[in-house]
């Protein structure tokens, strides 16, 4: 079984912190601030480089991107106060 979610939890978490406690040269405060979209753009960024990389054959890049693009959904969901429970909560009704 995949351990995914305790990472995400964590990776929620400290976006959420970052959102409380701005720390200096951030790079999740700068997204924070800079606001939607600037996240909705890194988003599409990113879900672009995973298809890229999904059609080239590129396992490992497919595994690099996707973790920045989770990361990226991250900081969109913390920034719309969408919980990582609310987004399971759905998948659950959909199963």
């Amino acid at each position: 079984m995949s351990q995914i979610g305790l990472i995400l939890d964590e990776v929620y978490g400290v976006v959420l912190d970052r959102q409380a406690n701005p720390k200096s040269g951030s790079y999740t405060n700068y997204l924070l601030d800079k606001g939607i979209d600037k996240i909705c753009k890194k988003i599409g960024e990113e879900a672009a480089e995973v298809i890229i990389a999904a059609k080239n054959g590129k396992e490992d890049e497919v595994t690099y991107e996707t973790a920045d693009l989770l990361y990226h959904l991250c900081v969109l969901l913390v920034s719309q106060g969408v919980s990582l429970d609310q987004i399971e909560a759905e998948l659950r009704k959909r199963r």
